[in-house]
């Protein structure tokens, strides 16, 4: 569901930023509470979070392979059958925030818990829709699960963990989306193929309630970080550093999907692939994912500005190359190899960058956890209609040249900020 940046603060005092960036990981920071030591947690709760993101995406992305049979069951076109995507997005975007507001007291094992309880009851609520309506309730409800996850989960590897395995850990937890992207989509769409789409939600909601076990057993109790209020939500929305960074993870990923959304036309049309080749070439782009995102784990804690400002700039080069260098097999699988790399590290990489610079007020790290959750759904929904007009408008060549120019406006919004911080 899963698969989601210049922000901000520092610790210490006042809630007020600190002039000069400094990209700190967020459990260097003195408001952070102390992490808890790795026996009471440790690297089998991380993989029970990393677990919780790989169900919300994977959950999330289902319908991708399964679209023309939910349709025709249902009798509805392929565009109405869309909207089980495009519900799931945007309700998880106004979720994210929501979530850690109504629940600002409670345990966080048990809210992922119930969480990835709720998100099993959706699935089967889709499995059994006799209606379309029906269907659509149940991928609300996964929308819901979906924002609830991605706030509480991303800030939780600094209390799972020593300091000094805070930044693999992160990577792990963000992991569960590049996996959802590379597993977890085929074989449901797979599941779907042989026994029916009804049989993969079914097969979803089963994973879902295998995972809130994990959580409830593996989990040490988290009591809530801060009461956090709506009042801390704007007050992190004041922050400029953190409006900067919210705006750099906006272009950024927007960006991505605006190209992403049209990677399959733009293969086959530019580059000639056919479509044996092309179902590789997507795996290697999952497995190029990954690798990007433990590679931005290892380095993010250090030099989180120079990170960040490396993945914008591969990017930016990956998809603005694409008409000019993917016109031919060898060049698109390059190209495409480079984009799956920097991709990968985008998630953990803004996300660190991001909560080594929210205010230091008690729950700003959850909060701001959840402004980026909500951001980067947005930002999903927006580069995918972005790249439909584009394409529309432009062909093939046009969605490259629009994902690209806005990764680069990322990479100039983000210069300013992060080119002079210690640590690059």
């Amino acid at each position: 569901m899963s698969n989601p940046t210049d922000t901000p603060p520092s610790a210490g005092g006042g809630g007020h930023p600190p002039k000069s960036p400094a990209p700190l990981p967020a459990h260097a920071h003195a408001s952070a509470p102390t992490p808890a030591p790795a026996t009471a947690g440790g690297w089998p709760a991380v993989l029970a979070v990393a677990a919780a993101t790989f169900s919300v995406v994977t959950a999330e992305m289902l319908p991708v392979g399964l679209l023309t049979p939910i349709g025709h069951t249902l009798r509805v076109s392929d565009g109405a059958a869309g909207l089980t995507l495009t519900a799931t997005g945007l309700v998880a975007a106004l979720a994210a925030p929501v979530v850690p507001l109504t629940a600002r007291r409670a345990d966080r094992r048990l809210v992922l818990a119930g969480l990835l309880v709720l998100l099993a009851a959706a699935n089967l609520l889709a499995a059994w829709a006799p209606v379309f309506g029906v269907l659509l309730l149940a991928r609300v409800l996964v929308g819901l699960g979906m924002g609830g996850v991605w706030a509480v989960a991303a800030s939780l590897a600094v209390r799972l963990v020593p300091a000094r395995s805070v930044a693999p850990a992160t990577a792990a937890v963000f992991s569960g989306i590049a996996v959802a992207s590379v597993v977890g989509v085929p074989a449901g769409t797979l599941v779907g193929e042989l026994a029916g789409w009804r049989a993969a939600f079914a097969l979803m909601a089963a994973v879902s309630l295998a995972v809130a076990a994990a959580l409830a057993l593996l989990l040490p109790p988290l009591p809530a970080d801060g009461r956090a209020r709506p009042r801390e939500l704007a007050a992190l929305l004041r922050a400029p550093r953190l409006r900067t960074g919210l705006l750099v993870v906006l272009l950024l990923v927007a960006g991505h999907f605006a190209a992403y959304t049209y990677v399959r036309p733009v293969l086959e049309e530019l580059s000639g692939i056919g479509a044996g080749l092309l179902s590789v070439l997507l795996l290697a782009y999952g497995v190029a994912g990954i690798a990007g995102n433990f590679l931005a784990g290892a380095t993010v804690s250090r030099r989180a500005d120079r990170t960040l400002l490396v993945l914008c700039a591969g990017l930016a080069a990956a998809m603005l190359a694409t008409p000019l260098l993917g016109t031919s097999a060898p060049g698109a699988v390059v190209l495409l190899l480079v984009w799956g790399l920097a991709y990968g590290g985008v998630s953990v990489a803004a996300q660190t960058w991001l909560l080594a610079r929210a205010p230091g007020a008690p729950g700003a790290r959850e909060t701001a956890s959840a402004l980026f959750a909500s951001v980067f759904n947005i930002a999903i929904s927006l580069g995918a209609l972005l790249g439909g007009r584009a394409a529309d408008a432009l062909g093939e060549p046009g969605v490259m040249w629009l994902g690209g120019a806005l990764a680069l406006l990322a990479l100039g919004v983000a210069w300013p900020r992060g080119g002079r911080g210690r640590g690059n």
